[in-house]
């Protein structure tokens, strides 16, 4: 059975920093993206960025600049640099992995809380 937990998240002031960390454990295929989403609220969830097995990588334009995705395959983790944090970062961070094989499985952690404010 596929688990992810995420760790990092905290409150912080604007202007901040904040690593995610999501650690999986379970079987999943190398062939994979992993992600980073996050859900304020009264909003929809909304992909921040993402990162491929073949390194391509991905991000929602507000946090350009300011965050940095990266993975490390052999501890099959994902992390989340965040900088500059604003109080509109503020919301849910979810981990996902979805795998890129025939009959492949998307995976979620459970959720980390990050509040940006002073």
């Amino acid at each position: 059975q596929v688990q992810l937990v995420e760790s990092g998240g905290g409150l912080v002031q604007p202007g901040g920093s904040l690593r995610l960390s999501c650690v999986a454990s379970g079987t999943i295929s190398s062939l994979n993206v992993m992600g980073w989403y996050r859900q304020a609220p009264g909003k929809e969830r909304e992909l921040v960025a993402n990162i491929y097995s073949g390194g391509s990588i991905n991000y929602v334009d507000s946090v350009k600049g300011r965050f940095t995705i990266s993975r490390d395959n052999g501890e099959r983790s994902v992390y989340l640099q965040m900088n500059s944090l604003k109080p509109e970062d503020t919301a849910v961070y979810y981990c996902n992995i979805r795998e890129f094989v025939k009959n492949g499985q998307s995976y979620w952690g459970k959720g980390t809380q990050v509040t940006v404010s002073s």
